[in-house]
């Protein structure tokens, strides 16, 4: 078990520099008493991975990171063996029977483990993090569902893993895909949204105390309005915390046109974003007023 409570989450995910809402603080207790992985969804930018690393902070575990992509197999995922250690290991057996030798090359001392694999053989419960799972193939997620359901892998040359102490898993997504129902039924699950005017507000005070309060005010107000824009791609929470850090750096006092103009590529990145806000900053008068 990982934490005692929702409430011994939410505090423990706070000391760790990250502010949960109820919703999270129920999911990360959840995913401990139960033992199931959870399913973090939401669009790109709004603390998904951030949480992850947050919860191996809060748990004291260590972190294990699976960043998924397209063409992502088993052999990047799981494992390899160390053809070149066996190779050295058949040399210096001789003329030794096959027989004898063969079963000592796919044993764990020639397994090269991928980041599933360290996760399942950790003696010791690790935060494991499956990374943007809908940027992999159906093929990739599909390979992933005995050890997400029963803790263990299965490998040709050597048998069943059991995981040594059950990991959390925290799998997230930002919906480029629809992931399957077989994977999900396997999951928790969890909605992560852009924050509201408030709870950015509160991140951002946590984060950095010492900048004043009417700034950090007049700076989340900008970012919630650049949100409501229809931007290719909206600020994402920690978009906003560099921004804020900038502007301290700047010993910006008020927020003007001036000074948004001049750090925009802070929050902005791509040219089109750019050139439509930079185009209508005269609407920043009625923001954060």
């Amino acid at each position: 078990m990982f934490f005692q409570s929702p409430e011994d989450a939410g505090q423990k995910l706070y000391r760790a520099g990250y502010l949960a809402n109820d919703t999270t603080k129920t999911a990360a207790y959840l995913a401990g008493i139960l033992e199931k992985p959870l399913l973090v969804e939401g669009p790109a930018g709004v603390g998904k991975t951030e949480l992850a690393k947050a919860l191996a902070r809060a748990t004291a575990t260590q972190l294990i990171r699976l960043q998924c992509y397209e063409g992502l197999d088993e052999s990047k995922a799981l494992y390899e063996w160390n053809y070149y250690k066996q190779l050295l290991y058949l040399q210096a057996q001789g003329r030794s029977p096959w027989q004898e030798v063969k079963k000592d090359l796919f044993t764990e001392e020639f397994l090269l483990p991928r980041p599933l694999l360290k996760a399942l053989l950790s003696p010791h419960p690790v935060t494991l993090l499956i990374d943007e799972l809908d940027k992999s193939d159906e093929e990739f997620e599909s390979f992933l569902l005995e050890a997400l359901s029963d803790y263990q892998v299965s490998i040709p040359e050597y048998g069943t893993v059991k995981a040594r102490a059950t990991p959390l898993i925290i799998i997230t997504s930002n919906r480029t895909r629809e992931l399957s129902d077989a994977l999900r039924r396997r999951c928790l699950y969890l909605y992560l949204d852009y924050p509201s005017r408030e709870e950015e507000l509160a991140i951002l005070r946590m984060k950095l105390p010492a900048m004043p309060v009417q700034l950090a005010s007049q700076a989340v107000s900008f970012v919630q309005s650049l949100r409501s824009r229809g931007l290719k791609k909206p600020p994402s929470i920690a978009e906003t915390l560099e921004w804020a850090k900038v502007l301290q750096e700047f010993k910006v006092d008020v927020l003007d046109q001036d000074i948004i103009s001049s750090t925009l590529p802070v929050l902005i990145k791509h040219q089109e974003d750019l050139a439509q806000v930079q185009s209508k900053l005269v609407w920043y008068s009625r923001v954060g007023k």
